[in-house]
C-alpha cells in the first residue's frame, strides 16, 4: 500500500521539524532555520511505515510548504538530498551562497 498524504504534512515550528502522522504514528524531518533557509538535517520514518511511500510523501509535503513560503533549503539529510536529485522541479528550492547569511 502506498501512502499519498503530502498535504497532511505540518510544520511543527516549536519542535523545528516537519511532521506527518499516518495511522497514529509520526514520521518527521528535523530542520534548523536561519532566516528563510531551512537546513533539513534528519528524516525519520518508523519501521512499520517504511516501504509504503511515507518518506516520499513527507519530503514532498515539506517541500511544498517551503515553496509556498518562498523559502530555500539545504538538504543535509541523505534521504532528502536523494529525493531532490530524483525530482528536478524541486531543485529550485536549493539555497545558494547568496541565500545563506
Amino acid at each position: 500500500m502506498t501512502v499519498h498524504t503530502a498535504n497532511a504534512v505540518i510544520d511543527a515550528r516549536q519542535r523545528q521539524r516537519f511532521e506527518l502522522e499516518v495511522t497514529g504514528t509520526q514520521a518527521f524531518i528535523d530542520y534548523r532555520r536561519a532566516g528563510n533557509v531551512l537546513t533539513l538535517t534528519y528524516a525519520y520514518v518508523p519501521p512499520d511505515l517504511r516501504g509504503r511511500g511515507v518518506g516520499a510523501a513527507l519530503v514532498a509535503g515539506a517541500l511544498e510548504l517551503v515553496r509556498q513560503r518562498a523559502e530555500k533549503i539545504i538538504p543535509q539529510c541523505a534521504y532528502v538530498a536523494a529525493y531532490i536529485a530524483r525530482h528536478p522541479h524541486d531543485q529550485e528550492l536549493l539555497a545558494d551562497r547568496a541565500d545563506v547569511r
